[in-house]
């Protein structure tokens, strides 16, 4: 069991609450984006090759970034289910308390550093992010 505070939980809660929104928004401007995208009769557009590459780049990044938001979405939902069953703050590999600057700067992490620094050499598709500092 975590030894978090009650107020320390409820300050995570309140962060994880707040991404949650903040990341809803951007993905319904990014669905809400695309719709305004889609002309009415594409058969009748012309464009050249320079600007179906363009479009078709923009398309891209634009299904990462959303595809990235909705996997942070995916990870605060499972730390807010981690809470509810009492286990928040525990690494969900070792067990070990993850320490509150920790979970501070990254409400959703499920692991300690060490799990994670793991975690990321064995798995290709983890966003590696520098250390602070």
């Amino acid at each position: 069991m975590s030894e978090l505070t009650a107020a320390q939980l409820a300050q995570l809660r309140a962060a994880l609450d707040r991404r949650e929104a903040e990341l809803r928004d951007e993905v319904a401007a990014v669905e809400r984006l695309a719709a305004d995208a889609s002309p009415a009769n594409p058969q009748h557009q012309v464009e050249d090759a320079g600007e179906q590459g363009e479009h078709r780049t923009r398309e891209a990044v634009r299904s990462a970034e959303q595809e990235r938001d909705l996997d942070e979405l995916r990870q605060i939902a499972a730390a807010k289910e981690r809470m509810a069953r009492g286990e928040y703050g525990e690494c969900v590999d070792c067990g070990v308390e993850i320490a509150f600057e920790r979970l501070e700067v990254q409400p959703a992490a499920a692991r300690c550093i060490p799990c994670q620094e793991r975690y990321e050499q064995t798995h290709d598709n983890v966003v590696r992010i520098p250390p602070l500092g």
